[in-house]
């Protein structure tokens, strides 16, 4: 005969369980949404507002820095450090910055992150205006202190970032045309590893959602077909290895913004571009 002792325990057990299986599914729906996403619409890869078609469809947000991620699903521990003291910027712009990049130079972009620095090869030649622009929001501190909100690891594989309000309807107040997307890296409508492009709001289908990139953007840690609507800027030349290990870290759906949000603790610290 079970004891009631007995019974409150398997009732407790079964509690939990259903707790489990019910976090479990609204994982798998989220990352389900966002392969649903990708395929539509070269997937969710966003800069702001509900309409956006890429990384980080809508939300809003605070604009506060991110606390402590939650461990991932596997339970492993957060792989990143806290963020240093500091709030995100609030600076909106009206207009696109005038140009001021030297189209023949050559210029890095590094991201000091709580996870590890990355480093990224900056196109100018390019991408002129998608460089000069990232150089002016650098230059401002408009990446310091904003956390990269969303990460798919699901039938494409990037971390995005560039959204101080951590919502993925953050933008720089103005927009910015695309580029470079007849790139030859870009074969088969793939996103080799270790390629960073803007996210935008280009729906798929209507021209005039084009040429509306803004601050957001995303770096690619494996090989992803996306059709080439998302100007290819950049390319990693430090840290796959932190975007490896943000991606092990695995992602949660985040309820308040319909984000899949890296587990892992990703704030980016300083962002600074230099010409060489």
């Amino acid at each position: 005969m079970v004891s009631s002792d007995q019974r409150r325990r398997q009732l407790a057990r079964e509690k939990f369980e259903r707790q489990q299986q019910r976090r479990a599914a609204a994982r798998h729906k989220a990352k389900r949404r966002n392969v649903i996403v990708a395929a539509a619409v070269a997937v969710a890869l966003a800069a702001g507002a509900a309409a956006y078609a890429s990384v980080g469809l809508a939300g809003g947000g605070d604009g506060g820095t991110t606390d402590a991620a939650a461990p991932s699903p596997s339970g492993s521990a957060d792989p990143c450090g806290k963020p240093v003291p500091g709030a995100p910027s609030k600076e909106r712009w009206k207009k696109e910055p005038a140009m001021s990049v030297d189209t023949s130079a050559a210029y890095t972009m590094k991201l000091e992150t709580t996870c590890g620095d990355i480093g990224i090869k900056l196109d100018a030649a390019k991408a002129p205006r998608t460089v000069n622009s990232f150089a002016f929001l650098a230059g401002r501190n408009f990446f310091d202190h904003s956390k990269c909100h969303r990460l798919v690891d699901q039938g494409i594989y990037v971390l995005q970032c560039g959204d101080p309000t951590g919502t993925g309807s953050g933008t720089p107040g103005y927009t910015i045309p695309d580029e470079n997307l007849k790139d030859p890296k870009l074969k088969g409508d793939v996103y080799p590893a270790g390629t960073v492009a803007m996210a935008n709001r280009y729906d798929g289908k209507s021209d005039k959602t084009r040429d509306s990139g803004g601050s957001q953007f995303f770096l690619v840690y494996q090989d992803s077909k996306l059709p080439p609507n998302y100007t290819p800027f950049g390319t990693v030349t430090e840290g796959m290895d932190v975007l490896k290990k943000i991606a092990a870290a695995g992602s949660s759906p985040d309820q308040a913004t319909g984000n899949t949000a890296p587990n892992a603790t990703v704030v980016i610290n300083r962002a600074t571009v230099t010409k060489s």
